[in-house]
Parts: C-alpha cells; structure tokens; sequence
C-alpha cells in the first residue's frame, strides 16, 4: 500500500491545516474501501499496476484536494492552491527579510535616519516601498498565474500524470546521519581551527600585525564550548536519528546563542590594532576603522538569517510535539 500513501501525503500538502486530519482519513477510508471491494471482487490482492490504475482514475493530488476547498476563481480551482503557495513564498523569502533588514536599519544605523530626516520620515519611506514591493511581487505572481490559468484550461496539462511519479514517503523529524556526519566532521574543524586563535594577537609578522580586543577571549572560549555542544548534539542525532522534542530545544538554544555570539563579533570593534609597516600609520587607522564598520554594518544581515533560523529551529519544536506528525494515516512513525 506504499503507492496509496504517497498519494494521501501528496494530496494532504495541498489541503487547508484546520481540515487535513478530517479530509485524508475520510478520503483514506474511501480508497481503501474501494481497493478492497476491488479485491474481493478478484479474489486476490491487487497488484501495484491495478492500485496505480485506481489512484489515476481518482485524479491528480491536486485537483482532488482542491475538491475540498472552497471555490474560488480569481485565478480558477485547479491553479490557485498553486498560486496561493507561491504568494505565501513570496511573502517569507522576499517580503519578511526586506522588512527585517528595514526595521534594523531602522532601529541600528544612524546614517539610515538621518539620510531621511528622522524616525518618522525612515518610517513613512520604509512603509511606503513596502506597499510598491508587496504590490509589485504579487502583481507579477497573479499576472503569471493568469497566463498559466488560460494554458491549463486550453491543453488540461495538469490532468496528464503518473502516480508512479509521486515523491517517496518521508519523515519529517528523521535526521539523514550524513547531516549528522557533517556536523560532527565541521564542530570538530572549527575547534581544531579556532584552537590556534585563542589569544588576541591575530597575526604577528614582520609586514603586519593585527590584534584583536580582550572580548576576543570571552568569545572565543564561548565558541569552543558552543562547538563541543554541539558536537555532543550531532553525535547524539547520529546514534539515535529522529528529532525529539529536548534535542529540537537544544538545537533551537544552541543556535539561538551561536546567533548572538555572532553579533557580538560584528559589533565589539574587534580589530583593536592593526600595524602595517609600509603603510602610513594614519592610512592603517583608517584601514582599520574601515574593517570594524564594514562588520557592524553587517549587522541587519546577520540578524535577517538568525531569525530565519531560529523560525526554522521554533518551527521543528513545535512540528515534533504536536500530534499531527504530518503523515498521512497508516504510515508508522518511529521516535526515539
């Protein structure tokens, strides 16, 4: 019956989170019923070929969830759970990172206000180019999904499938241990790496010498002990690897302090003293100066890919402990 709950899951990603437990058991229990109705039938089992030739007739994932929502025409039925995917991509990729990076320049760089008067000007200029991108983004992706609307009601392209050619059942909270491998081989090379930078003279050469700050050895030692826990993680993932909710949470704490280690280093003018023989000492001052600006006004960056990640970590917790593991019915999950 695997081909059966590919089909379930492929048709459950479709359907509205409030009704997918109510809708796949309803449609598991009616394709069951007929397979075994067809199997009486026969007097045998049905081979993989005969289900196949069931779920076709059934209809592609897509339409079929569609047939639970309601009906909505602004771009048609078949397109528009589609199109609605999309727009809700649009809107975290592109949308949510522009805001994040506005509302630290907003909050972190002087220069931002001031180039626009003040707090209230930057805010009304931020405001007002987030309606022409929001505008714009869904502008295109309606304009795009109009012409596919009239293309799939000419040549029906969507109703042509295989089920055959469904993605593999998966599991959401397993852990692939060559992740696991590659964390433990990337914890223990940045541990062998940072080993050699614990004290605050950077590079000491006849040609250059850079030293960092004293926070130098608070974060460094913070980073080596955030990289042995996280080995102990990694290692933990591989011999038992599916997500739970305590190493979701470790995760989510681990990253969570990775994160701010992170922006304390942009921030902390590391770069203390930097001497450069052959260059005059004024030009080296400048150089310098230059070096820590340039990683303050990081900065947003750094804070757009923290939260994404700590979105992602938050998600995870909240995917292992609720009840609905994302599976359609009659797939086991395994938690250990």
């Amino acid at each position: 019956m695997e081909l059966l709950e590919r089909y379930l899951q492929a048709v459950k990603f479709w359907l509205p989170n409030e009704q997918k437990q109510d809708i796949i058991a309803e449609l598991s229990e009616d394709l069951r019923s007929q397979i075994e109705d067809r199997e009486t039938e026969l007097g045998r089992n049905l081979n993989e070929a005969e289900i196949e030739a069931i779920l076709k007739e059934r209809g592609r994932p897509l339409l079929v969830a569609n047939r639970y929502q309601p009906q909505q025409y602004l771009i048609g039925p078949v397109l528009f759970p589609i199109y609605r995917f999309v727009l809700k991509i649009v809107a975290l990729c592109y949308l949510l990172p522009w805001v994040i990076v506005w509302l630290c320049l907003l909050a972190f760089s002087p220069s931002y206000r001031v180039s626009h008067g003040n707090w209230a000007m930057s805010a009304m200029a931020g405001w007002s180019s987030l309606w022409v991108l929001a505008v714009s983004a869904f502008g295109i992706v309606t304009l795009v999904f109009t012409v596919l609307e009239h293309a799939q009601a000419k040549s029906r392209f969507l109703e042509n499938w295989n089920p055959r050619r469904l993605p593999p059942l998966r599991d959401p909270n397993q852990i692939k241990r060559s992740a696991s491998i590659g964390e433990l081989a990337g914890n223990f090379a940045l541990i062998w790496w940072i080993s050699y930078l614990s004290s605050p003279l950077l590079v000491n050469r006849p040609e250059i010498r850079v030293t960092l700050s004293h926070s130098w050895t608070y974060l460094f030692r913070s980073l080596l002990l955030l990289a042995i826990c996280n080995m102990a993680l990694a290692g933990w993932n591989l011999m038992r690897p599916y997500w739970t909710g305590l190493r979701a949470t470790l995760r989510l704490v681990t990253d969570g302090i990775g994160w701010a280690l992170f922006c304390w280093f942009l921030k902390a003018n590391m770069v203390a003293e930097l001497v450069i023989p052959s260059i005059p000492p004024a030009r080296v001052l400048l150089i310098r100066d230059g070096a820590n600006l340039w990683m303050a006004k990081s900065l947003p960056l750094a804070l757009v890919f923290g939260v994404i990640i700590l979105g992602v970590d938050t998600y995870r917790i909240i995917r292992v402990t609720r009840k609905d593991r994302f599976f359609a019915p009659g797939v086991p999950v395994t938690v250990v």
